[in-house]
């Protein structure tokens, strides 16, 4: 007759199997409480290395029992926050302040009341004695009767006006030094790689948000702008400037484009502002900012080659009219024609004459005015001989210009 106790062996497997089932129900106990502890008090850590960046000092009350935590945040310190300590407080605010009618109209000739007319930023790039100098937009500036300048703690100068250059959108105002703290150090904007780090800062949108800083990189180089300086919808100048995705608003004009070391790469100028365009903003250059500058500094302007002439680019010319008033043969299709010679100028010095289209400069082609305002401005010095290439009732001939500047015209 055969037992149905269980031998020996199936007792100590059965024994075996109890125990892991005691064992793992008692884990996943353990599991479910650490779980539900979690998420009761999500503050308590359970390994080290999940530390965030804040640590906790217990504090205790001599009179409670009870133990207090508090967050302590730890020191950060990165490239960028150094670059901004270093150079953040040289940017300052300015105001333009103009005179008003009774209808709070523009009236510079009215000597009673005077309103804020917009805010700018700038940078403060030099000392001298007792005079600070400050960096900032034309459009800044523009038709201002009086000028203030904010500093980062606050502090309100007032501010006299050196120069200014519309052809570049820059401009020099000078305050007392002896509030001025910090001074910017100015980097090379030749030597920046598309995709560099840079940091803006200025501020937008007026005092309110001074001090503003907001960080991208290096879009693009040697963007060209077209700029209409007299605002006649006609294009007069082509601006060269840095192209970043760091955010320039309104009232970030004039402030300062940084690089990771804390120096001066570009003046922040505009921004494309269009629904349909995000994240463009243009610096200019500082490698083109600083002869402007030191031209303003000695002159109260920028000292260019002059010519004495009045401009047209041919391509706005009707056909009429390049045909029967400029007579120019039908293989031309680009050039300025002169609408007009200033009396004693260098231009009727050589004998340049209205009408007359320019279509060289040196041998180098004439398409537009913009090209031809670019040559003469950045290929030619006051002094130099420039050699025109002209059609003159439909035949080309030569002259040569020695330039000069506007002031020395007789």
């Amino acid at each position: 007759m055969e037992s149905n106790e269980p031998n020996h062996g199936e007792r100590t497997q059965r024994k075996k199997r109890s125990r892991f089932s005691y064992f793992f129900s008692g884990l996943i106990g353990a599991i479910v409480g650490a779980l539900v502890i979690l998420f009761v008090f999500p503050e308590v850590g359970i390994l080290e290395g999940n530390e965030s960046n804040t640590t906790e000092k217990s504090i205790v009350d001599n009179n409670q029992s009870a133990v207090t935590k508090q967050k302590v945040a730890l020191d950060v310190t990165t490239a960028v926050t150094d670059a901004v300590d270093k150079a953040g407080d040289a940017v300052v605010g300015i105001t333009n302040i103009q005179k008003t009618d009774f209808w709070g109209m523009g009236d510079p000739n009215n000597d009673g009341q005077s309103a804020e007319a917009g805010t700018g930023s700038g940078v403060v790039y030099k000392k001298s004695g007792d005079k600070a100098f400050i960096v900032t937009n034309n459009h800044v500036i523009e038709n201002a009767s009086e000028l203030e300048v904010t500093l980062s703690d606050g502090t309100k100068l007032s501010a006299t006006l050196i120069g200014s250059d519309p052809w570049t959108d820059l401009a020099v105002v000078v305050v007392k030094s002896d509030k001025v703290k910090t001074v910017a150090e100015f980097g090379k904007s030749g030597s920046l790689k598309p995709g560099e780090p840079v940091i803006a800062i200025g501020n937008p949108l007026g005092l309110q948000f001074s001090g503003s800083i907001t960080q991208g990189i290096v879009s693009g180089l040697e963007r060209t702008i077209e700029v209409d300086i007299n605002e006649d919808g006609q294009v007069d100048w082509n601006a060269e400037v840095i192209q970043t995705d760091a955010a320039i608003n309104p009232g970030n004009s004039g402030g300062a484009l940084i690089n990771m070391a804390g120096q001066v790469i570009g003046i922040n100028s505009m921004k494309i502002a269009e629904n349909a365009v995000e994240g463009i903003g243009l610096s200019i250059p500082i490698d083109s900012v600083i002869p402007i500058i030191t031209d303003i500094e000695e002159y109260g302007e920028v000292k260019r080659p002059y010519l004495g002439i009045n401009l047209a680019s041919v391509e706005e010319i009707s056909q009429y009219h390049q045909q029967n008033t400029l007579k120019l043969p039908s293989s031309i299709k680009a050039g300025v024609a002169i609408t007009g010679v200033e009396a004693g100028s260098p231009a009727d010095k050589a004998g340049v004459r209205e009408f007359d289209v320019i279509v060289e400069m040196d041998g180098e082609p004439i398409q537009d005015v913009v090209a031809l305002r670019k040559y003469l401005y950045n290929e030619k010095r006051i002094g130099e001989k420039v050699k025109l290439g002209i059609y003159r009732d439909g035949k080309k001939q030569t002259a040569t210009v020695t330039l000069s500047t506007a002031d020395q015209q007789e």
